[in-house]
């Protein structure tokens, strides 16, 4: 039995809850974002980046569009050290975007760190040291008072060297482990740190609560901001930051409701790449308020691409059923979603809506550069005939009748379950032509059909019949009555033709046409056939074969 009985909550919920964030039911417009793919997603990696992979990267995080881009640690090693001066030395870093470095509250990291970041045109000096109850009596062994100086001292020596080294220097700082400090004293501390930056409305500071570890339920955490927002000084002159990780797999959520809380900025890493479960993904987030109609600022609009380029440097591998990204995560199998879904998209043709309201999909997926046939609509053995008939109307062009749809519908399936694989679109019309098509056997082959005019329509029709070659004469109304009239008398069959339809195939006078041709037998058994040729009749005519072989033809289901 699992000993549960050892483990007690970490966190503290504030003594004074106001709940504001509880009213609001949607975030209204993005946070600023800040990526630190390449500090902890970096260090998160089994094999860390190179520098000409994380240069890349960067470039990467640029055209996406953040704004603000941790590039590492570059106390921590020569590797981050050199990546930032190379940024810094080749003019790689973009007018409009800040880099930041992080320093732990030590002297000489700190020092080392104003090394590797002068001449700079804009960066975030990104200071932190560990508040939590846990990081204070365990690791530190230190009181509440010497873990505030620590802060102090490193504020102190932050704000000393960003006046001695060229470059344009911002400030920022964390409380590390806030998730499990006493809220009142992470505000005391956060606030003694303010004292010493004196920050103003024109050069803000970032004040940083982290959720280094996840301890608690999403609200409390949400609590925790707007209790900590209400009571920080220089609140104009303060940009309130959220660093969420995902121990309890709920960064997401902690995030949200910590922006409906207060929190104006978010760091975050693509697809939810750090240490331990992992940084809060910031393509779930931005994508989140996307389908919200809210503009996120950021560009995820060729997420393959992404994709590649980051499984590529990363050697990660992003999980098919990753929200937005995953290969899967739009792929409806079940017979029931794909109806909905297909009966969905017709609705929105046929009202011209550009609003996005189709079942099962909250994102259109051409908006992120995906496709509907190949990414929407997939088939195996669960899957239904909305699905297929949607593939085979909007990939090939084919509107079969509904019934079928439903035909073609349990052959493909059958395919599928026998070989337990998904099948392709073009595995399926490959299926459709086999079963359907054209077919010349196992009983009767037309070769040609002439037709004397008169009161009736007389047709003379040569077909080979079981091999052997026969001429079949009859009377109809129309060409194809005659015609189906001398095959029923020379085959002595009994059927009724229930159904014909045709169609254009390319859209043109002189383009190839379909028809579709179902039979109902004695036994109540109904035959489908297709007919593909340039002339209408002929497509009739090998439509009706098609659906006598049918009956006949052991290897399909009717």
């Amino acid at each position: 039995m699992m000993k549960f009985q050892k483990y007690h909550p970490g966190y503290y919920p504030p003594k004074k809850n106001e709940y504001r964030w509880v009213k609001k039911d949607h975030i209204e417009q993005a946070p600023a974002w800040c990526s630190v793919d390449l500090r902890d997603g970096n260090q998160a990696l089994i094999v860390p980046m190179s520098l000409e992979e994380k240069i890349e990267f960067f470039q990467m995080l640029v055209a996406i569009g953040f704004k603000e881009i941790e590039v590492g640690f570059p106390a921590a090693s020569e590797t981050e050290y050199e990546f930032l001066r190379t940024l810094i030395d080749q003019n790689m870093i973009p007018e409009d975007v800040t880099i930041q470095v992080l320093t732990q509250c030590r002297d000489h990291i700190i020092r080392r760190t104003f090394e590797a970041v002068q001449g700079a045109p804009k960066a975030v000096i990104h200071f932190y040291n560990s508040t939590s109850t846990a990081q204070r009596e365990q690791v530190f062994k230190k009181s509440r008072e010497e873990i505030k100086q620590i802060a102090i001292e490193g504020a102190k020596l932050v704000k000393q060297l960003s006046e001695e080294y060229e470059g344009n220097f911002l400030f920022e700082y964390s409380p590390e482990s806030f998730t499990g400090t006493e809220p009142d004293y992470a505000i005391e501390v956060c606030n003694a740190v303010l004292d010493v930056m004196q920050p103003t409305v024109e050069r803000p500071m970032i004040i940083n609560l982290p959720v280094t570890v996840e301890m608690s339920l999403p609200h409390i955490y949400a609590n925790q901001i707007e209790y900590c927002s209400d009571r920080l000084k220089y609140r104009d002159a303060v940009i309130l930051s959220t660093h969420p990780h995902n121990d309890r797999g709920t960064g997401v959520a902690d995030t949200e409701l910590a922006v409906l809380a207060g929190a104006q900025r978010v760091e975050c890493c693509l697809f939810g790449n750090g240490e331990r479960t992992g940084n809060v993904d910031a393509i779930t987030l931005a994508m989140n308020m996307y389908t919200h109609g809210v503009d996120p600022k950021l560009d995820f609009s060729n997420m393959p691409e992404i994709v590649a380029v980051y499984e590529r440097l990363t050697r990660m591998h992003v999980h098919d059923r990753h929200p937005y990204a995953g290969s899967l995560v739009f792929a409806a199998f079940s017979g029931s979603h794909q109806d909905a879904i297909a009966k969905g998209m017709k609705f929105r043709e046929e009202r011209n809506s550009e609003d996005w309201t189709v079942p099962y999909i909250p994102l259109d997926p051409t908006d992120i550069s995906r496709t509907y046939d190949s990414d929407v609509i997939r088939v195996n053995s669960q899957s239904g005939k909305g699905g297929i008939g949607y593939i085979m109307e909007k990939r090939f062009g084919y509107n079969l009748p509904a019934r079928m749809r439903e035909n073609l519908g349990y052959t493909v399936k059958d395919v599928s379950d026998r070989h337990h694989a998904e099948l392709k679109p073009d595995e399926i019309m490959e299926i459709f032509d086999r079963v359907y098509v054209n077919k010349t056997k196992p009983v009767i082959e037309v070769k040609e059909a002439h037709f004397v005019q008169g009161r009736r329509i007389r047709a003379v029709v040569d077909a080979f019949i079981n091999g052997e070659e026969m001429e079949l004469f009859a009377e109809g109304n129309g060409r194809i009555n005659a015609v189906n009239n001398a095959i029923k008398k020379g085959l002595d069959l009994q059927y009724t033709l229930e159904s014909y339809a045709e169609h254009s195939l390319d859209g043109t006078s002189s383009s190839r046409a379909i028809g579709y041709v179902s039979l109902v037998w004695p036994d109540g058994k109904r035959t489908w056939g297709a007919g593909r040729h340039e002339d209408i009749t002929q497509c009739a005519i090998l439509a009706l074969v098609s659906a006598i072989n049918n009956r006949f033809d052991k290897d399909v289901r009717i």
